[in-house]
């Protein structure tokens, strides 16, 4: 047993356990006793190359190796739990190569999150499952989301081949969503050679922001993240961050899709904490393989990600009492 961030003990060796040993909420009126949820999406849609990537642990993976850590950073010398309060919510159903169904029970459960007023923290899963998650939020919120996805990749193909739900594509889906604004939407740590040209082009044509790795190295991270907050967040009333592993290099993502030129865990932390800071209320982190990396950094990676997020929120509302 060791101790969570509110002194409870933690069960570590039996079954999966909850992220950071949080409490379970099981149904919609538990989750509002707190401030945020975490829910996994073990979801793996069509794959666009080679097979089976793991994907689907991810969730599981990212529970696992949470348990070694608490909401403290002393970065900011801010104690999330000081201002947060939150809980577990499980799972969503998904049933493989069935998109109806798994985008249906997503679409139902992250509801079930915004409509309790949470904070919510997905880890997927692949990519594709943003375009759910964002469409249900745009649903409640018409025009007036904002949109900063971390990526090495667009994601914003038309279809991959005749898949238009496939993880190359949730932002084109995004993009003609009827209550999305994609002028809102930015593309943050674009880079390599394996992006498409009609994906920039995609972009263009819809208005969507790219912020390339170039430019975050040129001109510094900080600088990047403020450009990006003032683009997603004009003339908006939420802001989502969606994160996919390989926007980090690939030294810091061994268990993930290998980009090199990426982003240090350093850059992309301080910038999803200055998203949250700056007022960001949602949060997804997609895209690893569980299987591929016995050390599984990649699931520390999107553990600490979303402590940075919270961390960033719970400092806000620290000092704004």
């Amino acid at each position: 047993m060791i101790y969570d961030p509110v002194g409870k003990p933690r069960e570590i060796y039996s079954g999966v356990p909850t992220f950071l040993g949080l409490p379970i909420a099981k149904t919609k009126e538990e989750l509002k006793e707190y401030d945020f949820a975490v829910l996994g999406v073990p979801w793996e849609g069509g794959c666009t190359i080679g097979g089976y990537s793991s994907v689907v642990l991810a969730p599981k993976a990212i529970r696992s190796v949470s348990i070694r850590y608490s909401g403290y950073l002393p970065d900011y010398d801010v104690d999330t739990f000081d201002a947060l309060a939150g809980c577990d919510y499980g799972d969503t159903v998904v049933q493989n190569g069935n998109y109806d169904l798994t985008f249906d029970s997503i679409r139902e459960k992250y509801n079930d999150l915004i409509e309790a007023g949470q904070i919510p923290i997905v880890f997927g899963g692949d990519h594709s499952i943003a375009y759910p998650l964002i469409q249900t939020l745009a649903k409640k919120h018409k025009k007036r989301v904002g949109v900063i996805h971390f990526d090495a990749h667009l994601d914003n193909y038309p279809a991959f081949g005749d898949d238009p739900y496939s993880r190359c594509s949730p932002f084109n889906r995004l993009y003609q969503d009827e209550n999305m604004d994609p002028t809102k939407i930015v593309h943050v740590g674009i880079r390599g050679a394996r992006n498409h040209p009609q994906e920039r082009k995609e972009a263009k044509k819809y208005g969507a922001t790219v912020i390339t790795a170039k430019e975050i190295k040129e001109t510094g991270y900080m600088a990047a993240v403020k450009k990006a907050l003032e683009i997603a967040q004009k003339d908006t009333d939420v802001l989502y961050v969606t994160i996919c592993s390989d926007v980090l290099d690939g030294a810091s993502n061994p268990q993930g899709p290998i980009d090199p030129c990426g982003l240090t865990s350093f850059e992309l932390s301080m910038m999803v904490n200055e998203c949250a800071y700056a007022g960001a209320n949602s949060f997804d982190f997609v895209e690893i393989y569980p299987e591929t990396c016995g050390a599984h950094i990649s699931a520390h990676m999107g553990t600490c990600l979303a402590l940075y997020f919270l961390n960033g929120i719970a400092r806000k509302r620290l000092e704004t009492k």
